[in-house]
């Protein structure tokens, strides 16, 4: 029978009156003649509430034990979703990801999936089953060890069990019924797209939306997973994230992206000779901070500037590191200027591989309203700006207005 995945997200199942209405629109899929595989994730707040029990027993905790807590969450909303699946008469059965299994490598905290293996619930589809409730962000290692796949993993397992079973899409249930051109609650005007390609969505998710994880959209792309993102609290065709290919109309940019969870670390004279750039962004990576936008400077006198974006929590690891190197003799610069009061605004589109005039509009939009431009990095199709974070719900609404996204 044809198959359907459907991912339900914490705010969907946060309580037994939001679990029924889940169970109520997956029975309207079971009606419609599909079996169905459901991917859940912990209630609202369940999971954080767990991490921090974690922390007030043990600060040194051994990461194997935080995951065998911590994926409990997704076990109970589980568990409960099929009880009300068979309370409208739909055959269920709840499963956890050992159980399936789900195998991934022994990261624990960031999983990755590495199969998943079908046959057990294939075998109880042909036995009358019709829908499979998964435990979302969970799988179990080599090793037989509980794993957990990183923060919006359950996006991840839905994805990978979409692309498993060959389904012929994946819904996203969220608390928003799209994909929207900006941030709603920065921008009143801001509209659902009713498609997007899934290199604009990967842009999308690494510039700071969190519709979904960056790593599911990664997936979906590799797999051809046709993915739907939609509201669990109305009814809507939602946005579909596709290949470039269906979209008629390629706009020049289709949406405004922005994160406040922003950094700006510089290292002041630093010496302007080849493998310096290696030597800093190396020991940044082992120190496993997230680098993103890089700037050099010219050189002059054989010494130069070098900035670079973070997310601000990685700040302090960064500054331990870069210090360490400086100690050591390694890697010679006079300060590290640390800046934590900056955002950044991107734009996103595949229309920019055609059309010109983008990054000029986009910087005399911000230059209009007064806003200074820190630092710049550009792809293909994005151009991302590092701005003052006072500046970012003012930035966003006008580069929203200057691209006329509020008009179809």
């Amino acid at each position: 029978m044809p198959l359907v995945v459907m991912k339900f997200g914490g705010t969907s199942v946060d309580g037994i009156r939001r679990i029924r209405n889940v169970a109520a629109k997956v029975q309207v899929e079971t009606s419609a003649g599909n079996n169905v595989i459901v991917v859940v994730s912990a209630m609202a707040g369940r999971t954080t509430e767990l991490s921090e029990t974690v922390g007030n027993i043990s600060r040194m905790f051994d990461a194997r034990e935080f995951d065998a807590v911590v994926s409990t969450g997704e076990n109970v909303t589980a568990g409960l979703l099929a009880l009300a699946l068979q309370d409208l008469g739909v055959p269920a059965r709840s499963w956890q990801g050992w159980q399936v299994p789900v195998r991934t490598n022994s990261a624990h905290g960031a999983a990755r999936i590495e199969n998943i293996r079908t046959e057990s619930i294939v075998t109880k589809f042909a036995e009358g089953m019709k829908v499979a409730v998964v435990a979302g962000f969970q799988g179990i290692t080599q090793d037989g060890r509980i794993s957990t796949l990183g923060r919006g993993g359950s996006d991840t397992t839905a994805v990978a069990f979409a692309a498993a079973f060959a389904a012929e899409r994946c819904d996203i249930y969220t608390d928003v019924s799209g994909v929207y051109t900006a941030d709603p609650r920065l921008v009143s005007r801001a509209r659902k797209l009713n498609r997007v390609s899934y290199e604009e969505m990967l842009e999308f998710a690494s510039l700071g939306a969190k519709v979904l994880q960056t790593r599911s959209v990664e997936l979906a792309m590799h797999n051809k997973v046709r993915l739907r993102v939609l509201s669990s609290f109305c009814d809507g065709p939602g946005t579909l994230v596709c290949e470039e290919e269906e979209i008629m109309e390629q706009r020049a940019v289709s949406g405004v992206a922005s994160s406040r969870n922003e950094a700006k670390v510089t290292l002041i004279s630093v010496a302007d000779r080849p493998g310096i750039a290696a030597a800093v962004f190396g020991l940044l990576a082992s120190a496993d901070v997230n680098v993103d936008m890089i700037v050099q400077n010219i050189s002059e006198e054989g010494r130069t500037d070098i900035t670079f974006s973070c997310p601000v929590e990685h700040v302090s690891k960064a500054e331990i590191a870069l210090n360490e190197v400086l100690e050591s003799g390694a890697v010679r610069y006079r300060s590290i200027v640390a800046d934590t009061e900056v955002c950044k605004l991107s734009v996103v589109g595949i229309g920019m591989r055609s059309q010109s005039g983008v990054a000029a509009k986009m910087f005399k939009a911000l230059a209009d309203d007064g806003i200074n431009i820190l630092v710049i990095a550009t792809s293909e199709i994005k151009i991302s700006v590092l701005v003052d974070r006072k500046y970012m719900e003012l930035g966003v609404q006008a580069l929203h207005d200057a691209f006329q996204l509020d008009r179809c």
